[in-house]
């Protein structure tokens, strides 16, 4: 069974964590994922991008798995964080659009997938027919032996001839459930920037792995209290969250995320975070209403959405709101166990701080070195 044998790879190339969104094309290779390695199921291509940046800091050695048409969602992504910061990314897509395709929508942007990637400096190897199983090992070797992204493109006449892995209809859990919410929360007028309550956080940190969302918000944590175990993005706009999710998975330390209301009103991963649950993840939300390093333009979170409300819809149970330092301080001293999230209302404004004095490779290597000792 061809599926097995490419699991039997994986595994021996000493893959230990696979984030997958699915194709139809490779339904019984995702459907056999779980058996094998710990899986991330996720609802958005670009997320498992941060979530294996995450898992790569903390030591872990993961594949993502995605159809080709999702390498659309996840390029700038890749570029300003796998390739920005010189971290390994193996990508197995399932490559449609060009071999027996009969759905016109995936034709357009999947047959110029290879120029595309070839006009970013994106490594790729087309894996054609069974003869071409052992550049799947090429795939993931070169990623990470050059700390880089490589793309497997393989094609659907791969998996041609092979028996059927799993029934055509996999058993479901039950779905019988109820759902119910009591919940009613008074938003009082903002006191707070999102500078103060960086500084309240920043004085509590203890020996926390912490992921700062990009511009502003890693410039504010640099400045009130640089350290080894804070990760500044610089880039990569919704991927702060997904990285926090990552090194949450596979490191031993505690995870807290400082994310913004614009960065995870644009983001999927929270359903994913809720399915991993992983009780070392803070994901604190700083919510000012807009996006504060764009110029302050209101998000949807200003005057409409409840960043609280949210979270408890994806199936976070431990949540809380805080408007104060003082509310701040003592939700940061009683979270407990994760994954939690705190939602911070704030009002807009940027500290005038200074740029970050640090390359993207300087902070990687310090960053893992903490993390890893």
């Amino acid at each position: 069974m061809r599926e097995g044998r490419v699991l039997d790879r994986l595994s021996s190339l000493g893959v230990d964590t696979v984030a997958a969104l699915p194709c139809d094309r490779t339904q019984d290779l995702c459907a056999l994922l779980p058996e094998r390695f710990h899986t991330v199921n996720l609802t958005r291509e670009e997320d498992g991008v941060g979530i294996s940046a995450g898992l790569a800091m903390a030591g872990a050695r993961s594949v993502l798995h995605m159809q080709s048409s999702g390498l659309g969602n996840s390029l700038n992504a890749i570029m300003s964080l796998t390739v920005t910061f010189g971290l390994p990314l193996p990508i197995l897509a399932s490559w449609r659009g060009v071999y027996r395709e009969a759905i016109p929508a995936q034709v357009p942007f999947n047959r110029a997938v290879p120029e595309v990637l070839a006009a970013l400096g994106i490594p790729y190897t087309i894996i054609r027919d069974p003869s071409d199983e052992g550049l799947i090992d090429t795939v993931v070797r070169d990623a990470y032996e050059s700390m880089r992204p490589h793309v497997g493109l393989i094609l659907p006449s791969f998996w041609e001839g092979t028996d059927e892995a799993c029934p055509a209809e996999q058993a479901f859990p039950p779905r019988a459930r109820e759902s119910a919410l009591d919940y009613r929360r008074a938003f009082r007028e903002p006191v707070m920037t999102r500078n103060d309550a960086i500084r309240v956080i920043a004085a509590a940190l203890g020996d926390e792995a912490v992921v700062a969302n990009i511009g502003v918000p890693s410039k504010e944590l640099y400045a009130a209290n640089d350290r080894d175990l804070n990760f500044y993005m610089l880039g990569s706009y919704t991927q702060a969250t997904p990285i926090g999710l990552g090194l949450s998975i596979a490191a031993d330390k505690d995870v807290v995320v400082l994310d913004g209301d614009g960065s995870l009103l644009g983001t999927a991963v929270l359903p994913v975070v809720v399915a991993q649950a992983p009780e070392n993840l803070t994901i604190v939300c700083l919510d000012n209403g807009a996006f504060g390093s764009t110029g302050n333009q209101p998000t949807n979170a200003c005057c409409q959405v409840d960043m609280e409300l949210l979270a408890l819809a994806a199936g976070l149970k431990k949540t809380c709101k805080v408007q104060d330092a003082e509310e701040l301080k003592d939700a940061w001293e009683d979270r407990g166990r994760g994954p939690n999230f705190i939602h911070v209302v704030l009002k807009p404004g940027n500290a005038a701080v200074p740029n970050i004095p640090l390359a993207p490779g300087e902070i990687r290597e310090r960053f893992m070195r903490a993390l890893l000792g």
